[in-house]
């Protein structure tokens, strides 16, 4: 199932174009980020990420079992906390969403090589998906990046170039470009059609919480999210979106310093490499609904993520440091927060981590 009508649109240029026609990871006319426009449609049927196919501008043609996560229910005193368990998709990571549809897009478009730049977690979801499809990949990332997270991506077939930092990553991958499919995961409006899907999961399975904490690096996830409980507001289905709390660290905090101005001091937070994103580039857009829908930024440090993340191992959900800053944002907050229902997303899992 291929939509025909669906075409990439800057909202600030107004350029369109159909995403038949040619890839852009970015507007050609101002270096905007993209959005898809094509007609969405809710009509789950089904098991798993290929349940809300209806929804997407193409079905994907080879799975790994992506999506339909456990969400895991717990009380903390006039707190219900429910943890959405991403961690649990193929490749470790809530990545697999948006890169299932964004190789699979690869794939339909003909090109026979990708490349990615990444602190970790894409990177092993590009190589698993490309390796999946028959295609080849090059990943750009950090030198200390987790030593598990390298492994993985040369066991699944990438190749690895490493970089300095996750900036100068995303630098150097602009070279690697001219003749593969950049998936540009912190620009593909694909992840953030992907990452819709962990909203519906949650409205089917429970309905709507009151709260949802989610680690912001470039944005993508909670971008995905608030879309698709605003798309399901939209269309009659529910009737509020839940208030989203982002996380973000210390050390790089882009989304507070938009919003007030000024960078808030803390300890560092360079534990939780997968919000290590100095600039998001849909930044406008993270203020724009986290106003709209009246939401809380929360900051953490290491002391606070290495504490988190050992509490929910004793729980027995074995996460990384990044999806470790949900539940420490939680507990910073928890005694301004009403009585209410609190989603948590656990974004990555901690075995690629155990360095």
């Amino acid at each position: 199932m291929i939509k025909k009508n669906a075409y990439w649109f800057c909202p600030k240029c107004g350029f369109k174009e159909s995403i038949w026609n040619k890839y852009y990871w970015r507007c050609p006319r101002c270096g905007n980020p993209l959005d898809i426009e094509y007609e969405k449609i809710f009509e789950p049927r089904g098991n798993r990420f290929l349940r809300y196919s209806s929804y997407y501008p193409f079905k994907p043609i080879k799975t790994r079992g992506e999506g339909g996560t456990p969400l895991i229910i717990d009380n903390d005193g006039r707190h219900k906390l429910l943890y959405k368990l991403e961690y649990l998709n193929p490749s470790g990571s809530f990545k697999d969403r948006g890169t299932l549809l964004s190789i699979t897009y690869a794939y339909l478009m003909n090109y026979k090589s990708v490349v990615e730049d990444t602190s970790g977690n894409t990177g092993i979801s590009v190589a698993l998906y490309s390796r999946v499809y028959g295609l080849e990949a090059t990943i750009v990332m950090p030198s200390y990046a987790p030593s598990g997270k390298k492994k993985l991506v040369k066991i699944l077939g990438g190749k690895i170039i490493e970089t300095p930092t996750r900036t100068d990553a995303s630098k150097i991958v602009l070279q690697y470009v001219k003749n593969s499919y950049y998936v540009a995961h912190i620009w593909n409006y694909l992840y953030i059609i992907g990452a819709s899907t962990i909203s519906f999961e949650i409205f089917e399975e429970y309905g709507v919480p009151d709260y949802i904490v989610i680690p912001v690096g470039s944005g993508g996830l909670f971008l995905g999210i608030v879309h698709g409980f605003e798309y399901l507001k939209n269309i009659g289905v529910i009737n509020k979106v839940p208030v989203p709390i982002a996380v973000q660290g210390y050390s790089v905090q882009p989304l507070y310093e938009k919003i007030y101005g000024v960078k808030k001091p803390g300890e560092e937070s360079d534990l939780a490499d997968g919000i290590l994103v100095a600039s998001p580039p849909r930044i406008n857009d993270l203020v724009y609904y986290l106003k709209k829908y009246r939401g809380k930024i929360v900051l953490v440090g290491n002391s606070d993520i290495r504490e988190a993340q050992k509490e929910l191992f004793q729980k027995g959900f074995m996460v990384e440091p990044t999806s470790a800053t949900v539940y420490a944002a939680y507990t910073k907050i928890k005694e301004e927060l009403p009585p209410s229902d609190i989603v948590l997303v656990l974004t990555g899992s901690g075995l690629k981590t155990l360095n």
